[in-house]
């Protein structure tokens, strides 16, 4: 399974009610895919607000995305949690909607140790014959997956990805001990070309839904030897690349979608939308 360079985490537009916009649905879709470059797009992951969507109203998504993509990219589904038995139902869910992939977050908020991540991810990859990427994000789930669980999970035939957001130390580690055809992807944007010099396949982006083809466009060249462009392309989007974090994800990519004509309507609580000056500030960043 190849994910691509350019895996974008889709936001969930969401009507004014708060219910999921499905018409916004497919615009962003086909935007993403044809006017951004993304060779993937992850569907309830963080960015698409998972901890708020429903079980019914994630197989919704997964079964609309898998149709309306239409095999133009692949469909990965965010199907983790903290709760390994909920993850399994879900990932079940997932593979019964025709999705491509996994996408399983480490288990938030209980701390488990290592032992206790590892025998987490095993148990849903042994659940599912779907090919899955692990997502460690410190950041979020105060735990962080060592390098040397990670090496320890890879080993496992259908455990093929991982989206790494703690340090470049620990991507040039997973790069180092992988098994042959396991790949590591970026999960910050602001790291996506320092993590592929030390090895990595990819980035799992946020700023893809403004700056995918000058994304994907620095990806290329640094493939073909051109790191001077690849720098310049990277610094260039930096602003973005951070301005987009400066309130909690998904609120200002999806004002920004807004500011660039595509509206995808707000955040559910406990997210609040960006005010005015949040706003103006952004408009600054994206111009």
């Amino acid at each position: 399974m190849d994910f691509g360079r350019l895996v974008t985490a889709m936001v969930t537009p969401f009507s004014a009610d708060g219910s999921i916009d499905w018409d916004t649905t497919g615009r962003l879709l086909t935007y993403l895919i044809d006017d951004q470059s993304s060779d993937s797009i992850v569907v309830c992951g963080t960015t698409g607000e998972s901890p708020t969507l429903t079980d019914d109203e994630k197989r919704d998504l997964f079964t609309y995305a898998v149709k309306h993509a239409g095999g133009r990219c692949k469909i990965i589904a965010g199907t983790g949690s903290n709760d390994t038995a909920h993850s399994i139902h879900l990932t079940k869910i997932a593979e019964q909607c025709g999705v491509d992939a996994v996408l399983l977050v480490a288990p938030y908020y209980n701390k488990p140790t290592q032992e206790g991540l590892y025998q987490h991810f095993k148990a849903i990859a042994e659940s599912t014959m779907l090919p899955v990427m692990l997502y460690n994000v410190p950041g979020r789930t105060i735990i962080s997956l060592s390098a040397a669980t990670t090496l320890r999970l890879a080993q496992l035939p259908n455990v093929i990805a991982t989206k790494e957001c703690a340090s470049l130390d620990q991507v040039t580690e997973i790069v180092t001990g992988a098994p042959e055809g396991f790949r590591v992807y970026s999960g910050d944007d602001s790291a996506a070309l320092p993590a592929l010099a030390v090895g990595a396949h990819g980035v799992v982006s946020v700023a893809s839904h403004v700056v995918g083809k000058p994304m994907k466009a620095m990806i290329q060249a640094y493939l073909e030897g051109n790191a001077a462009l690849a720098a310049k392309l990277h610094g260039e989007n930096l602003p973005v690349f951070k301005g987009l974090f400066d309130l909690p994800n998904p609120v200002l990519v999806k004002a920004a979608l807004a500011l660039r004509g595509l509206p995808v309507g707000g955040v559910r609580l406990p997210l609040v939308a960006a005010n005015e000056s949040e706003i103006a500030t952004l408009r600054q960043v994206l111009n």
